[in-house]
């Protein structure tokens, strides 16, 4: 994959089709975290210098509790003009049920298939044949986030890998600090869970389980032993009383906490924070163990509309969020990497930077939302939220996760 410099002509020859009219456009999205509103705002800024008016509705509780919202709206009959969901299967009810844009026509004239990359991402936005969504990033679980202050206040080293990680929990809760920082809103603990099956399970059995349905896979040796991390995290993270992931990223940004098993959107809060990666902080992708990151990430889907002009409006939005010059603006901003192969990310930091060279040596892992239904990958969340808020075995919790994924769609 190459991120050349884009030069002028060409950044000018892709911008983004604006029109002499002007709309109001409704756009809902669950990003209310500091880093991730700095990012929202670059999509708005540049919406309103194209001559639209961008309102934000925003909704908070994180993204379960957004998309409920979103889909009581667009199934009530009060459509939005643009929304945000994971690509993947989460809008595909939606979809069938007619209420989605068909953006076919655009990502053809716009060649979508040559830009995107990879171009698997827009898998997540088709359905029989058609795409419905604009991706505009990659985000990834399989991080581990580590205070540097935390571990220079106890007199350890800022560890390489998981292992070393749990070995240096004792210490770190000798010295009145929280080894890991969990927030308690099930996505959470459900997303660290399947880091640490992509992580130290490695890509093979999470293709296996998740992609494959593999009950048998799921009850096996290889399991059992991420079971038995997950079994770590919950004692590291006991005494972990925040409710959303920012307050837990907070906790490592002040050295009240070790570290945090977060997705690469909590780069945004440690740059709000001003602290500098490789200096104040750490990322370990996959753990320090398996260098490998999910291709999930963010998508806007286009409600069908009967307002002709804000119709339009939203073609030049979806043409905006993947314009280059968009792309690097909200991407730096929100921590996440761009889904266009071809353009200038020179100013990205540390873990920015692991993150595309682990991209473009193409170990990645598809995100659970583009392998399981949504209602699979509820069953997983509630399962994992009583596992990290009971004393449930190791065991008894592998059994029921195996019996989820028996009977997985």
């Amino acid at each position: 994959m190459r991120y050349g410099l884009l030069t002028a002509a060409f950044a000018l020859s892709s911008a983004l089709h604006v029109s002499a009219y002007a709309a109001e456009l409704e756009v809902t999205h669950w990003w209310t975290s500091g880093g991730e509103a700095a990012a929202v705002a670059e999509f708005a800024k540049a919406f309103d210098a194209s001559g639209h008016k961008w309102i934000d509705g925003a909704v908070g509780g994180g993204g379960p509790n957004a998309r409920t919202v979103f889909v009581s709206r667009l199934t009530g009959g009060d459509p939005m003009g643009a929304t945000q969901f994971n690509h993947g299967r989460q809008a595909e009810e939606l979809v069938e049920a007619g209420l989605m844009r068909d953006l076919t026509d655009i990502a053809t004239e716009d060649k979508w298939l040559e830009v995107i990359n990879p171009p698997t991402l827009l898998d997540g936005c088709t359905v029989d044949g058609k795409i419905y969504c604009v991706p505009i990033n990659i985000h990834s679980w399989q991080w581990l986030w580590l205070s540097h202050k935390a571990f220079e206040d106890v007199g350890l080293p800022v560890p390489k890998n998981w292992d070393e990680f749990v070995a240096a929990a004792p210490k770190l809760r000798e010295a009145g600090k929280l080894p890991l920082a969990l927030g308690s809103q099930p996505w959470q603990s459900a997303g660290l869970f399947q880091v640490l099956m992509a992580s130290l399970g490695g890509p093979e059995i999470f293709n296996k389980v998740y992609g494959d349905k593999d009950a048998e896979a799921a009850a096996g040796e290889e399991i059992k032993r991420v079971f038995a991390a997950a079994g770590d995290a919950r004692e590291m993270a006991k005494g972990s009383n925040v409710q959303d992931w920012n307050q837990a990223t907070n906790l490592v940004i002040t050295g009240q906490a070790g570290g945090q098993v977060m997705g690469d959107w909590a780069q945004g809060d440690f740059q709000v924070a001003g602290q500098v990666a490789g200096k104040d902080y750490s990322c370990l992708p996959g753990l320090g163990v398996n260098e490998v990151i999910a291709t999930g990430g963010d998508a806007f889907y286009f409600p069908v509309l009967k307002d002709e002009e804000k119709s339009k409006a939203q073609v030049d939005l979806a043409r905006l969020m993947l314009s280059p010059e968009v792309q690097v603006a909200f991407n730096l901003k929100k921590g996440s990497l761009p889904v266009r192969g071809d353009i200038d990310l020179n100013a990205a930091n540390d873990c920015m930077k692991k993150g595309l060279e682990i991209l473009a040596a193409g170990k990645t892992v598809p995100a659970p939302e583009q392998l399981l239904s949504q209602d699979t990958i509820t069953q997983i969340n509630d399962l994992m939220v009583e596992f990290f808020s009971s004393e449930m075995s190791e065991a008894d919790a592998q059994t029921r996760f195996a019996d989820i994924i028996a009977g997985a769609d």
